[in-house]
């Protein structure tokens, strides 16, 4: 993908970034630089809400979670 920077030094995103990287307008980015690379990554408000989803559990670790809480409630 290319982009091209304004005179005003702003770069547009292109959308499919945005959609698969969920950045909306008002996202934070953190800019750095590495071996003469720009790197941008998003920082997000929750970092737990946002990494929902991410590992592929379908809930098996939540649920394993849970049963160990009552388990230990019962102690």
């Amino acid at each position: 993908m290319e982009t091209r920077v304004t005179v005003k030094g702003q770069v547009v995103i292109p959308a499919a970034l945005r959609r698969k990287l969920r950045i909306e307008p008002g996202t934070r980015l953190l800019v750095s630089e590495e071996e003469g690379k720009i790197i941008l990554e998003p920082l997000f408000d929750d970092p737990i809400r946002e990494g929902r989803g991410m590992l592929p559990t379908r809930g098996k670790v939540l649920k394993r979670l849970l049963d160990d809480r009552a388990e230990e409630a019962k102690r």
